[in-house]
């Protein structure tokens, strides 16, 4: 599961070959559950591990002085958690599993011998840390600038491309474990905006998130609503061969 999550992702960017998929699949050697709630990445260590997210989904948050957060992104099965502080030494981010999840334990040793004897694997892993960057920076423009619609009709569709790609979702819809306040502390709302911004879109007859399953009702009405474009997330680009 947490390979072939991965490689599904990785081969939107370079066709893996079987040495590379036979690399990638030895990186499953330590497999961990963590529970929901229970942070497995703290702001400030500085151990040197990443992590492989096999199933469930986690987010990424930093936390106020006054004990408010801000969630800078969600992650999804074939994401990585934690792999800045690998590579800064030091994590800048908590991350947190928003459900039970199943990971591989990845050390900096390990990645660094998986791309010596697979450089285009390290070029695929450098696409998708890449990938992850623009979306961060589509989340500050939705949060300064959007309105508060558009910016959860916006987030809403850059999951459900997101899952399409690890085979979870589609222009129909998915499933999603997030509450309304994960959604608000995402988004830079609070519940109630949360809940009245979805009813609002519900009743547009553009999408209904209820009960844990998001369908999007007319996704290409909701996608001009949102101005959603999603060549940032470059999931159609051509593939390395």
């Amino acid at each position: 599961m947490i390979a072939s999550s991965l490689a599904r992702k990785l081969g939107a960017f370079v066709k893996l070959s079987a040495t590379e998929l036979s690399v990638l699949d030895s990186l499953n050697k330590r497999k961990r559950i963590f529970v929901a709630g229970r942070d497995l990445v703290h702001q400030g260590q500085s151990d040197q591990a990443a992590y492989i997210l096999a199933s469930g989904w986690a987010c990424s948050y930093k936390l106020l002085r006054d004990g408010e957060r801000q969630i800078v992104d969600f992650q999804i099965p074939g994401d990585f958690l934690g792999l800045r502080s690998v590579l800064l030494h030091t994590s800048d981010h908590n991350v947190e599993p928003v459900t039970d999840i199943e990971v591989t334990e990845v050390l900096a040793s390990d990645l660094l011998d998986a791309f010596v004897k697979t450089p285009r694997l390290a070029m695929a892993i450098l696409w998708a840390t890449s990938r992850d960057e623009a979306m961060v920076v589509e989340h500050l423009v939705d949060i300064g600038r959007c309105s508060a619609g558009a910016r959860m009709a916006h987030f809403l569709l850059e999951l459900g491309t997101r899952l399409s790609l690890v085979g979870l979702g589609s222009r129909e819809g998915y499933a999603c474990p997030l509450t309304q306040y994960h959604l608000a502390d995402a988004l830079g709302l609070s519940a109630v905006h949360v809940n009245r911004v979805l009813r609002k879109l519900r009743d547009k007859g553009m999408v209904t998130f209820r009960e844990g399953l998001v369908t999007f009702d007319d996704y290409d009405a909701l996608a001009t609503f949102a101005e959603f474009d999603p060549t940032y997330l470059d999931q159609i680009g051509p593939i390395l061969v």
